[in-house]
């Protein structure tokens, strides 16, 4: 049976794709996927991480659904919540995605996720500047650290995390699951 080859789609090309009616495309390692979209747990739990880290990380802009091309060509990703300096946002051209990962990346766990993209996801970040890559598990109800130097450390409920690379506070771990 012979086989078909197909070429990387790259960020031009990707570029000139339309939404989809539902959800959004995103284009890894050069394959365009679609994500659907976070139903509203999800939702709720990005929203509050957002506005927490907002409060908490002067000197830093915080998004959800933040855009970014970790590497320069055929990756154009979307963090659940992303986190980067004001300097960094200032310099990124109104009509381009982020170069580079966020500073500060999380994703929310959802049942569409397997633990190999989550792994790539956080490889792939820190190989593009990410200094912390974070993975909130909601049926847990924990918040997993990764640091760019190789450390990472789960939070649980009843804990707060440190954000010392980014403010001298603490998040706590309750009021990001906080219905």
């Amino acid at each position: 049976m012979a086989q078909t080859e197909t070429a990387l789609l790259t960020v031009a090309e990707f570029e000139k794709i339309s939404d989809p009616p539902s959800g959004h495309y995103e284009l890894h390692h050069g394959e365009c996927v679609l994500v659907p979209p976070p139903m509203m747990e999800h939702t709720r739990i990005q929203s509050q991480l957002m506005l927490i880290l907002a409060r908490l990380c002067a000197g830093f802009r915080v998004a959800m659904e933040f855009p970014f091309r970790p590497l320069p060509e055929h990756e154009v990703w979307v963090a659940d919540v992303g986190m980067v300096t004001e300097q960094r946002m200032r310099a990124t051209e109104r009509r381009d995605w982020l170069g580079g990962a966020p500073d500060l990346t999380a994703e929310v766990l959802s049942p569409s996720n397997s633990a190999q993209e989550i792994d790539d996801k956080e490889a792939t970040c820190f190989q593009s500047g990410c200094q912390e890559f974070w993975v909130l598990n909601p049926n847990l109800r924990t918040i997993r650290v990764a640091t760019s130097d190789g450390q990472a450390r789960t939070y649980g409920i009843k804990d707060e995390v440190p954000l010392d690379r980014f403010a001298s506070a603490k998040l706590a771990v309750a009021d990001v699951f906080a219905e």
